[in-house]
């Protein structure tokens, strides 16, 4: 089963939700390492490091903890959602790691059986939602950033169609695609999204491929929440717009990249070592935003207006001082019924089982 699709079991998520603002869980606080041994901490990526995508921002978070003097890391990549990811973090356990940073979500059930094993060491997973004593979870609000690109492919395109190559039918996926919708329609009312659901993160071949069915459809724009960088290829390809992913792709496609919600795993990860050195560690789970600077924008391409960008950026900082939140309504679903009333705002109950899609969405969530 890929990372991804058991979120469905989100449903249960009611027993971690009031941890998920930023709180602690409980839990033992860790035990502080001897000082002059260094604290090693392994990493766990379903993708290549080079693939300018997920495994690549959390890559970069890794370097980032390779600058403290006190860290010793390594990783594996390219590990599969599976009996095989069981057995590569069984063994970085064995070996005598002290933190096991898992960075998919498919890992989530053999993080547990290894951690249940092995309480003497931290485990940290991305975008899950178990917990135990030794085990916590972090996230971002992507949503927040791709309401933003939103508005920057908003501004841009002239057809008013924008293509969105979507990995899996998922809520966070879901989440993103209507928040980028919300953001778009917000500047252009006529704009509508066209998402094509790939089921794969990282597969080059056919993000290609669903690129070319969006550029065929009409699109000016092609936003992308997978991996490979060959849609923004393609839109250089073809004289239109890409919004990239994860990491700075500008120099893929200079003429074609607008900008892209990207990551700073970094800041996430040097914090949560520091405190396991220092042995404060606690298990939390942690939800972040755009003002905590784990996530952004890339720096706009050369071909988007002083305007546009101060636009966006005026509206980065109201959500960074509270005053917006993209899923305020009134929002209404694809058949026009009033989901979100006006001037309430979706609870992160809500918007971590998210299931329907957002006027200007063209299509249906696929089974």
């Amino acid at each position: 089963m890929q990372r991804q699709r058991r979120w469905v079991m989100l449903v249960t998520l009611s027993i971690i939700l009031s941890a998920l603002v930023g709180g602690g869980c409980g839990g033992p606080a860790a035990e502080e390492t001897t000082p002059g041994e260094p604290y090693k901490v392994a990493f766990v990526y379903v993708g290549p490091v080079g693939d300018l995508g997920w495994s690549y921002a959390h890559d970069q978070g890794r370097k980032a903890l390779d600058e403290l003097d006190y860290v010793e890391t390594t990783y594996s990549e390219l590990v599969a959602e599976g009996g095989d990811s069981e057995r590569v973090i069984r063994d970085y356990a064995e070996q005598g790691y002290d933190m096991i940073i898992a960075t998919s979500f498919g890992y989530m059930d053999y993080v547990m059986t290894v951690a249940a094993e092995y309480p003497e060491v931290l485990f940290e997973h991305a975008t899950g939602y178990k917990t135990a004593d030794n085990v916590s979870i972090y996230d971002g609000r992507g949503y927040e950033g791709w309401y933003l690109a939103g508005i920057t492919a908003g501004r841009m395109t002239k057809s008013n169609v924008l293509g969105y190559i979507a990995p899996y039918p998922i809520p966070e996926v879901v989440r993103n695609l209507n928040a980028f919708a919300l953001g778009a329609r917000s500047v252009s009312p006529q704009a509508e999204v066209r998402p094509i659901w790939i089921f794969n993160w990282f597969d080059p071949p056919a993000e290609r491929e669903a690129a070319q069915a969006l550029l065929d459809a009409g699109a000016d724009v092609i936003a992308r929440e997978s991996d490979s960088t060959e849609p923004d290829k393609l839109a250089e390809e073809n004289g239109v717009y890409a919004i990239g992913y994860n990491a700075i792709s500008q120099d893929v496609a200079p003429n074609a990249v607008l900008t892209a919600p990207i990551w700073d795993w970094g800041i996430y990860y040097q914090e949560t070592v520091a405190n396991a050195y220092q042995g404060n560690w606690e298990t939390h789970a942690y939800w972040g935003h755009v003002s905590d600077g784990m996530l952004d924008l890339a720096p706009f391409g050369e071909m988007v207006p002083q305007a546009v960008r101060d636009e966006v950026n005026t509206v980065k900082a109201q959500i960074v001082a509270g005053e917006l939140h993209p899923f305020t309504g009134p929002i209404e679903d694809t058949s026009g019924a009033l989901r979100v009333p006006a001037g309430a705002t979706l609870s992160d109950e809500e918007l971590l089982s998210f299931a329907w899609l957002v006027t200007g969405v063209v299509g249906e969530i696929p089974e």
